[in-house]
């Protein structure tokens, strides 16, 4: 049966091949195609891919279609182009499981050594048993970036390297993690006196010796992570309504400002202020009011994006900014809140409604905060004019931003594999962001290729590390030799018998590696872990 699933599978990539190199794909072949696979997979086993095949092929008697385009065939016959690369693997692999929430929101943990043994293990053992995202650096050069790009909630440090002690390296980066909060480990195999105090005299917040036990070092992180998130509840949450307070805003405003000026994407900020508040502490008494305030903070949470900012400004007054989102988008969704928050009922001396007004301004050239609230503020006095109950637009001096482009490469000689990330990659989502994507069957097709070199787009490579004429260690040298390599984020895709070039991958710069045969749920969140932090 094995050497009929291989002939089976052997059929499907050199049609997927073919199909590149053409301009239009006729509806027959199309047809054919997957009638071919219906009638084939149920007789060797692959009853799933058999019953997805005859949906598709039956689906195509309703679509009124001479020729396809590639990318059309290419989203048509995605699922089971991904139930054939499960099928080539269940021995390992099963069936995908579904990555919940818990899973891509997990801590982000970075991990800086140059021993690349300790650092796959530790990756595998962390993300496996704490659910954490583990990014590795090898190159302590590559540290400062790290930080910068990934945002961690954790660093961990070796002191022993030999390119940078860690101690010093810790030194280097230490304004950036206070300011932040973000707690550092020591480990070390020297765990004598000396070093202890000399890793806490830098800002080390806990010291572990190697050789320790896993479960004992999970424990140790996830204290620290604990202590992060209390130390970033007390400092910056309000008291009364358990959003942002004043004191986070202008670190949020710096972060986002930040984040415009590499991304050139604009963001919103808009001041919502609860309509005729003071009637209701005099009518219903300040218990009451207090009460209709968390209740409005936490329905702003609960309705807005995760990565959407809710401060409480002061008084009755609240802010919202919208990261990535250009002013029309913004007022869309005020004003879908505003109809929606009029509609909740609160109980006082009797039942009773509330309303908001907002003004709302899109932020897209430097200038001040303070620039920025005034504007907002002002259109909110005009609604308030208007009577209230509305959401106004501020006039702002430029109202265009242009799109940033994304481009994605994906670098693999198996055309099953690359019809699955490309498919992949088109349901992330990218607000307001092009995205580039495009296959390359080798390393000397990419290396050939003026398509991925840019001034200033970046470029995501996803890279298989095994195939023929140039491999991906080369490319990946190749890369980073390029005046430009700043604007390239790689993941390796390597074999699970190729842990020599896994840690070769992370020497030379990889930021992060899947090994094959790999769930495509995983891949799915990797890939838009990176993509966020490179919009």
């Amino acid at each position: 049966m094995e050497k009929y699933k291989q002939h089976f599978l052997k059929n499907i990539r050199k049609q997927l091949k073919d199909w590149e190199v053409v301009s239009f794909i006729s509806h027959e072949e199309l047809y054919r195609f997957l009638h071919s696979m219906a009638e084939t997979a149920a007789t060797i086993g692959g009853e799933e891919i058999g019953t997805k095949a005859t949906e598709l092929m039956n689906g195509l008697e309703d679509i009124d279609k001479e020729e396809w385009r590639l990318e059309s065939v290419e989203r048509y016959i995605f699922d089971v182009i991904q139930l054939c690369y499960v099928y080539d693997h269940q021995e390992v692999l099963g069936f995908p499981k579904r990555i919940n929430e818990q899973q891509k929101e997990s801590a982000v943990i970075l991990l800086i050594d140059d021993d690349t043994s300790f650092l796959m293990y530790m990756k595998e053992k962390l993300e496996e048993e704490a659910d954490w995202y583990v990014i590795v650096v090898a190159n302590p050069q590559k540290a400062a970036s790290a930080l910068y790009d990934m945002k961690p909630d954790c660093v961990i440090i070796d002191i022993h390297m030999k390119e940078k002690n860690g101690l010093e390296l810790l030194e280097f980066l230490n304004g950036k993690l206070k300011q932040q909060f973000i707690p550092t480990v020591i480990v070390s195999v020297d765990g004598g006196k000396e070093t202890r105090i000399n890793s806490y005299q830098k800002g080390a917040d806990d010291f572990i010796q190697k050789p320790f036990d896993i479960t004992e070092f999970i424990v140790r992180i996830q204290r620290q992570l604990d202590r992060k998130k209390q130390i970033h509840d007390l400092l910056l949450l309000d008291e009364l309504t358990h959003v942002y307070n004043r004191k986070y805003l202008n670190q949020a405003y710096e972060h986002l400002q930040n984040e415009r000026n590499r991304s050139r994407e604009p963001y919103c900020l808009a001041v919502l202020d609860i309509d005729h508040f003071k009637k209701i502490n005099d009518t219903h008494g300040h218990l009451v009011g207090d009460e209709i305030l968390k209740a409005f903070a936490r329905f702003l949470k609960e309705e807005t994006r995760m990565n959407d900012i809710v401060v409480r400004f002061g008084g009755e007054e609240f802010i919202i900014l919208f990261p990535k989102t250009n002013i029309q988008e913004g007022y869309e969704v005020i004003d879908r809140l505003r109809g929606k928050f009029k509609e909740l009922s609160f109980e006082g001396k009797r039942t009773f409604f509330c309303t908001f007004s907002s003004g709302i301004v899109e932020v897209n050239n430097v200038n001040t905060l303070e620039y920025w609230l005034q504007l907002a503020d002002n259109a909110l006095y005009e609604v308030k004019k208007k009577g209230r109950n509305r959401v106004q637009k501020a006039e702002s001096l430029y109202s265009f931003w242009p799109q940033k482009t994304l481009k994605v490469a994906v670098v693999d000689d198996d055309p099953i594999i690359r019809t699955i990330i490309k498919g992949i990659l088109t349901k992330l989502p990218h607000q307001q962001t092009v995205l580039e994507v495009k296959t390359f069957k080798d390393g000397k097709d990419f290396m050939n290729s003026k398509w991925h070199i840019t001034e200033e787009d970046p470029c995501l490579v996803i890279l298989d590390g095994i195939m023929p004429n140039v491999d991906g260690l080369e490319v990946l040298k190749w890369l980073y030799s390029q005046e430009q390599q700043g604007l390239y984020k790689v993941i390796m895709l390597t074999s699970r018998n190729s842990k020599e070039d896994v840690a070769r991958a992370l020497q030379l710069g990889a930021d992060d590696y899947m090994t094959k045969p790999f769930n495509l749920l995983e891949l799915e969140t990797r890939v838009g872990k990176l993509m966020s932090r490179m919009f």
